[in-house]
């Protein structure tokens, strides 16, 4: 055997002479004694070169046959490209996980369903067992403990994290503690899942929210298992991140459906009954881009003394959706507090021009107000109009007459004007208020056409004697298959009827009870 200078410093036992297979590595002369052997050979697919280890190095080796039959080997040392193969390996496989992690956890806003994955992702990938861990409810911890192969399980443990060195920290949103800093016989016996064995190192990082810290997460390895490595730490940090943002929307969307459920019990109209004597109904249908609540409304607000009259509101705010709806909500809220006023609206009304004038509120909102006493079988109204649709009154004939109060927008400007009309109603007969969703309700054959007050007052002709509850269902049901499943605004309609019979007093005036002829 031959070799230069560089082979020397390569296979340092090699001197001429010498046994290749005494001085070379198995693979190397297991290949040599193939390629040299006579007979036709296999050519090496320079595409394809022979690779090996020698002396803790990676080289690709390439056979030349000499003209005297000997074989020469020349040497190329690819271990740093190789090095950056398996790096680039690596961070492909890591861009994928991570991906995969995004998709996941950003496929559900249900914290419990991101604490799973968060768990199973970690634990099949990262380590052999995963907790991913919620800040504090009162004195309980929230953890979900996942193994390596085995199912997510939720626990909620009466444990202080300031006993676990860097867990309390990480909850609080600190930066990590390294895990060569942490002693894996230090962790408690809530923290190692069962049939876990003995802990080789620990890994516990923060998973960061918006402004707040989402929680914790915790990498455990077995014994046997290779340390954590510097560059696995940082990874597991960067799927943290995804995992905390991921946890920390969906506790956001909890709380934020919390609250609105909370505004819509609190704006959404109430339901009506009788009061006093009168009968009273209301239905309201929210726009179609919003699914529960709006800017319509309406209130009815009985009197403080028996036999008095009651106030109703109805009114449309200038917009939908729960922006309008707060400003609905303001405007009852007003009104309630205004309610020792009721006998005038017009004061009511120039009243809550200037609150809404002096708010950060920049909408306005139409309205009438309606106030019904029963005086032996009939019902006296008094009604005043804030730029809002006049009120209609279905006599017991059929006949629908308008009413002819109207008044300026509420605020809109420093000054408004209003006028209030009364009227009564005979035994079984009704008035109406309603909001421009229904009459400019676009459907019909070609669907673009108006709904229209005409064809409101016609429907209502036919309405003559109806309950009030009837009334209000028939122009719900003819506004709804007049639009079809076309968009539209709000809609709200309430009916004031004077009943038919008298109102038997046991009964108290808040349930139909039983009637007299």
């Amino acid at each position: 055997m031959r070799c230069n200078d560089a082979a020397g410093l390569l296979l340092p036992a090699a001197t001429p002479g010498t046994p290749l297979v005494e001085v070379a590595p198995a693979w190397l002369s297991a290949a040599h004694d193939v390629f040299s052997s006579p007979g036709p050979h296999t050519v090496l697919d320079p595409e394809e070169p022979l690779h090996g280890v020698i002396g803790g190095r990676r080289f690709e080796a390439h056979p030349t046959r000499r003209d005297d039959g000997s074989v020469a080997w020349w040497f190329v040392d690819d271990t740093d490209h190789q090095l950056v193969q398996e790096a680039l390996r690596m961070e492909r496989e890591r861009t994928a996980f991570l991906a995969k992690a995004s998709s996941l956890l950003l496929s559900s806003l249900n914290l419990g369903r991101c604490m799973d994955v968060t768990a199973q992702m970690a634990a099949e990938s990262l380590a052999d067992a995963a907790l991913a861990i919620a800040p504090s409810r009162s004195s309980r911890l929230p953890v979900v403990t996942c193994l390596r192969g085995g199912t997510p399980v939720l626990a909620d443990m009466s444990v202080d994290p300031d006993d676990v060195p860097g867990l309390g920290e990480a909850l609080r949103g600190f930066p990590p503690v390294p895990s060569r800093w942490l002693d894996p016989a230090a962790a408690p016996a809530w923290m190692v899942p069962e049939g876990f064995g003995p802990v080789g190192s620990i890994v516990i990082t923060p998973l960061p929210g918006h402004g707040v810290p989402a929680g914790a997460l915790v990498l455990l390895r077995k014994a046997e298992t290779a340390s954590f490595s510097a560059e696995e730490e940082v990874f597991a940090r960067l799927f943290a991140a995804r995992a905390g943002a991921a946890m920390s929307a969906a506790r956001l969307y909890a709380e934020q459906t919390a609250i609105t459920d909370v505004l819509m019990r609190e704006l959404l109209p109430p339901v009506l009954h009788q009061v006093s004597g009168v009968d009273f109904a209301g239905g309201y249908r929210p726009s179609a881009d919003h699914e529960r609540i709006g800017g319509d409304f309406y209130d009815v607000h009985p009197a403080t003394v028996e036999g008095e009259a009651s106030l109703v509101s109805l009114g449309d705010v200038c917009g939908k959706g729960l922006e309008a709806a707060v400003l609905t909500g303001k405007i009852r809220n007003t009104l309630h507090a205004l309610l020792p006023l009721a006998s005038d609206h017009q004061r009511m009304l120039r009243l809550l021009n200037t609150a809404l004038l002096s708010s950060h509120h920049t909408r306005f909102a139409t309205m009438v107000l309606a106030s019904a006493q029963r005086i032996g079988n009939t019902v006296d109204l008094k009604l005043t109009s804030g730029g809002h649709p006049s009120p209609l009154i279905i006599r017991a004939d059929g006949t629908v007459e308008e009413t002819d109060t109207h008044g300026t927008l509420i605020g809109a400007l420093p000054d408004i004007s209003t006028v209030t009309v009364t009227a009564s109603l005979a035994p079984g007969e009704s008035c109406v208020l309603y909001t421009d969703g229904i009459t400019e309700a676009k459907g019909g054959p070609m669907g673009d056409t108006l709904f229209g007050d005409e064809r409101l007052k016609r429907a209502l002709s036919g309405c003559a004697g109806m309950p009030a509850e009837g009334i209000v269902e028939h122009v719900q049901m003819l506004a709804a298959q007049w639009l079809g499943n076309r968009p539209h605004d709000d809609m709200a309609v309430v009916v004031i009827s004077a009943p038919r019979t008298h109102h038997l007093s046991a009964v108290n005036g808040h349930t139909r009870g039983r009637f007299t002829a």
